[in-house]
């Protein structure tokens, strides 16, 4: 039966991702890749190995993907599929990247459709690594991962955690939101990811503090982490070494590669950040910090009641942790701030940004626009990046990833500086 034309046409406008399928147990979590990318209209074909098929069967990618799966050579000839597949690609994913699969592609082996590919792929590549610990930190692993990344191509850091069996440790493939976020990452911008923060020590704050009133209350806000943690998964994959201080989220996955500290009261983050940030080289303060506390928490949650008045609740002021990190940076020490705005009767988002920006004396300011669905609790995100040399950079709307990429791109060249 012939495809209708707007199909096609829909099919052919699509960005064309190609999931390469490695041979490891967590071959099976390229299944919530895969239907992550289809959901968010990518196009996407399936190329495993002969090795994936013993973990997840050829019919689970097809009926995912929407296209016929083969792992060799081959297979339909005539189209020259070995070097249609990776010519046609704006974007190849190798998930889960096998010790096995990084050696051949780092030494330039084709014995398959998939390592074939990989050699005549001519857009992004991008392998996210899932091993035991001994094999990830084997040194000829380590070679061809450092091969592999001299020649532009990205090789993530894998998660720690439960591997097979009882072991635990480095090795763990990362998150399946994490990878699909950063494959949106790579197609709006295929540069995003280059090793310039390696050596780097980076701190970053997230999340919504919360502070309590009694044993069920709290004062919070609506952060949800997203943005901080791009940053942090970001920076990662920069080549930094992060520290991620993450106070409440949405129940976010820890970012693959990154050390993750768990708090919850601003007072809280205010000693994790200043304890991380001695020896950083920059610290991002992402976190929607409260600006007031409780002066008391009651030890009962407080009751409603008709014979007795409404409880008054007074607050006591939290310190400023953005004003505190600049007084005490020590020489060369970059500091990011972020400001959620609104405009009123008394300037534009802008201006108060501007003055908070000459008020606080960081480096960078990070301006988003808050309210109507904008920043807070979306996926999405849009903002200015202010420097202390005037400099106002737009960024357009886009995924999260793609603003954590702009502020450590200006990060890098204020490094230059």
């Amino acid at each position: 039966m012939a495809v209708p034309r707007e199909l096609a046409e829909n099919a052919a406008n699509k960005p064309k991702v190609v999931l390469g399928v490695g041979g490891g147990i967590a071959a099976y979590k390229a299944c919530e890749v895969l239907r992550g990318l289809t959901e968010s209209g990518h196009d996407v074909r399936v190329v495993p190995t002969e090795a994936a098929l013993n973990f997840v069967g050829a019919a689970t990618f097809e009926a995912l993907s929407g296209h016929p799966v083969h792992t060799g050579v081959f297979t339909e000839v005539p189209e020259v599929q070995h070097v249609r597949v990776g010519k046609g690609a704006d974007l190849v994913l190798v998930v889960p990247a096998t010790a096995n699969l990084l050696a051949k592609a780092a030494h330039g082996l084709a014995d398959d459709l998939l390592t074939n590919t990989l050699l005549t792929a001519r857009c992004p590549v991008a392998f996210f690594p899932a091993m035991h610990t001994e094999m990830w930190e084997h040194p000829a692993t380590r070679d061809n991962v450092a091969l592999l990344r001299s020649r532009g191509l990205v090789v993530t850091e894998p998660a720690a955690g439960r591997l097979t069996g009882k072991d635990t440790g480095k090795g763990r493939l990362a998150d399946p939101r994490e990878i699909v976020d950063l494959a949106r990452l790579l197609l709006a911008a295929p540069d995003s990811l280059p090793r310039d923060l390696e050596g780097r020590r980076v701190v970053i704050s997230a999340g919504g503090t919360r502070e309590p009133l009694d044993p069920v209350r709290y004062l919070g806000n609506r952060s949800s982490g997203k943005q901080g943690y791009a940053l942090a998964r970001v920076a990662v994959h920069r080549g930094a070494e992060v520290t991620l201080i993450a106070a409440h989220t949405v129940e976010l996955p820890d970012p693959a590669g990154a050390s993750v500290t768990h708090v919850s009261t601003a007072q809280e983050l205010r000693e994790a950040v200043h304890a991380a940030a001695v020896d950083a080289d920059v610290v991002v303060m992402a976190a929607a910090v409260a600006d007031f506390r409780p002066a008391g928490v009651a030890p009962h949650k407080i009751k409603k009641s008709d014979d007795q008045p409404d409880p008054v609740i007074t607050l006591d002021r939290n310190a400023d942790i953005l004003t505190e990190l600049v007084r005490d940076r020590r020489p060369g020490q970059l500091i990011v701030g972020f400001a959620a705005e609104t405009g009123d009767e008394h300037g534009s988002v802008l201006d108060h940004a501007r003055a908070k920006l000459k008020r606080k004396g960081a480096d960078l300011l990070v301006v988003n626009a808050v309210g109507d669905g904008k920043a807070f609790e979306v996926e999405d995100n849009s903002g200015w990046l202010l420097g202390t040399d005037g400099t106002e950079t737009p960024i357009p709307l886009g995924a999260k990833a793609q603003l954590a990429a702009a502020v450590w791109d200006e990060v890098a060249a204020l490094s230059q500086d």
